[in-house]
């Protein structure tokens, strides 16, 4: 095996890792991720001790300990391209040795859970509540740079999906599960099936000014997909990469999201702040019991 070269994986000069600008002690083996930066604090303060806390363009870590859990909350800012770099380098800081710059003999497994927010496309999924992702579409491009192999489950429920959908998608989309022992044991209220996509708008679906190719019928469409238990339930714009690189690099994922709109039926929350509080709280006390 070769050292991993300079251009490949790219170690600042203070010996940190290049974007994240963390060194492999900064980071604990269960890490929570956030999309908003500002929500760093918000979950961290619910820790009784804080070691660490770095800042560098949108990513923003705390580790620290909740109880006698060693535990690390990350800003990845929005989009499957930016969890790209994120997984990436968490993984480097846990599996590669940086002295040697090759990979280490024991592998490290890492746990992430998603803190996020999201719009249901389910009409039975209520303003407030909490999807915990069981699956993720992705409607991104990311995984298909990647060389992977999906499980029966996440082929079959690939499958069904591109028989369902009668009009073709703009994109081809792929398919990665939760992690089954993090999921059966974060699951808050519902479990679903969740679509990623590569922006806010026309990707999901949102007509400004610019005219979107996923028109309210098929919108519509994706709440009576079923596969097994699970329908389709919600929209949002970073788990599919972060199933699909946990599935690569051998780590553990799970996806936790509150729903601030439905879009369905065109409501949105009347209080975002304290819903996503309400699920940070509900996520740091499951945590606890791992």
């Amino acid at each position: 095996m070769q050292q991993i070269p300079d251009s490949e994986l790219v170690i600042n000069t203070n010996g940190s890792i290049y974007h994240l600008q963390l060194f492999p002690e900064q980071i604990a083996d269960t890490i929570l991720t956030v999309g908003d930066p500002a929500r760093v604090a918000r979950v961290s303060k619910y820790f009784d001790k804080i070691e660490y806390q770095v800042s560098h363009r949108e990513f923003i870590t705390h580790t620290g300990w909740l109880g006698s859990t060693r535990l690390t909350v990350i800003s990845t800012g929005i989009g499957t391209d930016n969890i790209d770099i994120v997984i990436n380098e968490l993984d480097a800081l846990a599996n590669i040795d940086f002295k040697t710059r090759m990979p280490k003999t024991k592998h490290q497994t890492l746990n992430f859970i998603r803190i996020g927010t999201s719009g249901a496309i389910w009409r039975e999924a209520p303003l407030g509540s909490f999807i915990t992702s069981a699956f993720a579409i992705g409607l991104d491009n990311l995984m298909h740079f990647y060389a992977y192999q999906n499980s029966p489950d996440e082929t079959a429920l690939l499958k069904q999906f591109y028989t369902f959908t009668a009009k073709p998608l703009p994109i081809q989309p792929y398919a990665f599960a939760a992690n089954a022992d993090l999921l059966a044991k974060m699951t808050l209220d519902l479990q679903g099936i969740t679509l990623t996509s590569p922006g806010f708008y026309a990707p999901q679906g949102r007509e400004l000014r610019g005219k979107t190719k996923l028109t309210s019928e098929i919108l519509a469409s994706f709440s009576d997909f079923q596969y097994k238990d699970w329908n389709i339930m919600n929209f949002e714009m970073e788990t599919s990469g972060i199933y699909g690189l946990a599935n690569v690099l051998g780590h553990r994922a799970v996806s936790c999201n509150v729903i601030l709109a439905n879009r369905l039926l065109g409501q949105f929350s009347s209080d975002p702040a304290q819903e996503v509080e309400r699920l940070i709280q509900k996520v740091l006390e499951k945590i606890e019991i791992l």
